[in-house]
């Protein structure tokens, strides 16, 4: 129930986005809105359930800001024909996406993502890489063993300082 209401919400973001700025100031038929609309909200959800917790908000929002720029550009150079400017509305467009993305991205870290998948820092060992540190110790080293033993000893004897 979360991701669909997390879906719902980056749909409803993305055609608001979308409208603003391609209908308002491009001229584009609410349809096409929709349409790339929804194209562009399930490609982005799907990179915000498996990315974003791996590279965090930020590069998550530079790589939605690609994806709106080239997947309106793409789109809208089959739409909307030569008849607009194609690269200015992809531009604009792909910058009011990126904006709420940012903040998208917060709520779903919040609400959506569990605590175990937020990405973790300074950490030992590392679980996706399967990098771990080893521990090394002298209890086997006989030798080591003896000369400490005899080490004691001979300070137990010897008694106190004079």
């Amino acid at each position: 129930m979360q991701y669909t209401k997390a879906f719902f919400i980056k749909l409803a973001m993305t055609i608001v986005m979308l409208w603003i700025v391609l209908g308002l100031f491009f001229g584009v038929s609410f349809g096409n809105i929709l349409l790339i609309g929804a194209i562009l909200t399930i490609v982005a959800f799907l990179g915000d359930v498996f990315v974003l917790p791996k590279v965090g908000n930020i590069t998550a929002a530079a790589g939605d800001f690609l994806l709106a720029f080239f997947g309106v550009w793409a789109l809208g150079a089959i739409l909307f024909g030569q008849s607009l400017a194609v690269f200015s509305a992809a531009f604009l467009s792909a910058l009011f996406i990126g904006a709420g993305e940012l903040f998208y991205h917060r709520y779903f870290k919040d609400h959506v993502m569990e605590k175990g998948q937020e990405p973790q820092k300074n950490r030992v060992y590392n679980y996706r890489t399967g990098a771990a540190q080893t521990e090394f110790s002298h209890d086997f080293d006989e030798h080591q063993d003896k000369k400490e033993n005899s080490e004691v000893t001979n300070k137990e004897t010897e008694g106190p300082a004079k």
